[in-house]
């Protein structure tokens, strides 16, 4: 029976209850609704709205139906309308009438907000687990590529020296920035909408703050209206989560490109790569196209939750029920790929010497060699032209800066010296770089223990 059937004078049409229905997939849920039933109906009891008895009657009887769920013995209904009302009737038929006093001072809409807090709060934390361990899965890698020289990029031509190590810390930056959006996020979930009712709360004299001590909120909604309708939270943390995956998806590319033959700076384990039904030499990096793949999807469903309350009325509207199919997915997907990207990254081999020798090919040192001429008193913009026109010799002669002699130096500016060999040398070059944030190896290793550090602050900031 509806909950709200004595209303009305005839069922509902089948297909209506099929399009209504919701418990396809709030039934992932049970848990959460199971435990917010219990501190709702021992509050009950202890302001004396319900029986203490009965209290205690309803809350053993929903320990039993969280267990027999557990166990498998008791099987969810599919055809409820939702895990709400499947929840509720068989707790009445294992413990009588006394199940039915259980939705006393509470609606269905304040129940669903309750539940969809309690589940995301539990989600952010797993997720945040996830992304410490691909943040500590990158510093192990970095720790061991300090001194490993490579190039650095703009617009995807070879720019300036830097190692590997830094270009893994500068996505340890990007996943400590998510780190605190999740955190601010669980802090955006963290507030108790029971009591709220349908809108305008309840004439029963609950004790709002018992429940949510009882379930670990921070604090209770302080407006009725906004407390169940009041979605914010769940649009932040598919924000959220779209910006990791968007990180992801940038690595994946990177890590794409480094898989090539034309860079080959990387190669993935054969257990993070696929081969090809038809061509026997291929090793693909399909995780990481998946990855960048699936980062569309979650966008989708940050572009759906941002469209369905766009134009919602208070209070409650069932629209809202499209609420959770978008959030859960966008959970599902990034942890998914979470799990499947640190596993990906701890593996790999790197291949030092082809980052160097793309690095020595690509003129990187070439604005080194520049201020070598500027701190020898040439003006910049002539000691520009004049590394320019030795670039230019390289490529026609097919030399590096580093392999010219001293006597093709002086054919284009005498300025030079035996020690530009010194300043072009392209570890001269990465350690020169010695500012706070640049790639040279002490301020890189100053860096990785700074990002330790503020790894610990973050372990446990979302239980």
């Amino acid at each position: 029976m509806k909950l709200w059937a004595g209303r009305f004078s005839k069922e509902v049409d089948a297909g209506v209850n099929d399009f209504n229905s919701s418990i396809s997939f709030d039934q992932r849920m049970v848990r959460q609704d199971i435990l917010g039933s219990m501190a709702h109906a021992a509050m009950l009891g202890s302001t004396g709205i319900i029986e203490k008895a009965e209290a205690d009657k309803i809350c053993d009887g929903l320990q039993k139906l969280l267990e027999d769920i557990g166990s498998g013995k008791l099987a969810i209904d599919g055809t409820a309308e939702d895990i709400h009302t499947f929840i509720e009737a068989e707790l009445t038929k294992l413990i009588g009438d006394a199940g039915k006093r259980l939705h006393t001072a509470r609606s269905r809409n304040d129940q669903v907000a309750l539940d969809v807090r309690m589940y995301l709060k539990d989600e952010i934390t797993e997720i945040t687990a996830l992304v410490e361990k691909l943040i500590k899965a990158l510093l192990a890698q970095a720790i061991q590529h300090t001194e490993t020289v490579m190039c650095g990029y703009t617009h995807l031509q070879r720019a300036q020296p830097i190692t590997f190590a830094h270009h893994l810390m500068a996505y340890v930056q990007m996943l400590l920035r998510d780190l605190t959006r999740l955190q601010n996020a669980y802090k955006s979930t963290n507030v108790l909408p029971l009591g709220s009712g349908a809108l305008a709360g309840t004439t029963y004299p609950l004790n709002r703050a018992l429940v949510a001590e009882r379930l670990g909120f921070d604090d209770i909604s302080h407006n009725s209206l906004d407390g169940v309708s009041d979605r914010d939270f769940v649009v932040e943390l598919a924000s959220a989560i779209s910006i990791i995956m968007m990180h992801l998806s940038r690595f994946s590319e990177e890590i794409i490109l480094w898989c090539s033959w034309e860079f080959k700076y990387i190669e993935l384990d054969d257990a993070f790569a696929t081969g090809s039904s038809i061509m026997p030499q291929k090793k693909n990096p399909d995780i990481a196209e998946l990855v960048r793949g699936k980062t569309g999807r979650v966008y989708g469903d940050l572009m759906t939750l941002l469209a369905m309350m766009k134009s919602l009325p208070l209070a409650y509207n069932k629209d809202m029920q499209e609420d959770k199919e978008a959030i859960f997915d966008a959970c599902d997907t990034v942890k998914l790929c979470l799990k499947t990207f640190t596993p990906m990254i701890e593996t790999m081999t790197v291949l030092k010497e082809n980052m160097r020798a793309a690095a020595a090919k690509g003129f990187i040192n070439a604005t080194d060699c520049a201020d070598y001429l500027t701190k020898k008193g040439m003006p910049f913009r002539d000691a520009y032209k004049a590394v320019g026109s030795l670039v230019a010799y390289c490529i026609q002669s097919g030399k590096t800066l580093e392999t010219l002699t001293l006597e093709e130096y002086k054919a284009i500016s005498g300025t030079f010296e035996a020690d530009v060999y010194e300043a072009v040398s392209l570890e001269t070059c990465v350690k020169g770089r010695a500012v706070p944030g640049g790639p040279a190896p002490e301020q890189v290793k100053a860096e990785i223990e700074r990002a330790k550090e503020i790894l610990k602050q973050f372990e446990g900031s979302t239980k």
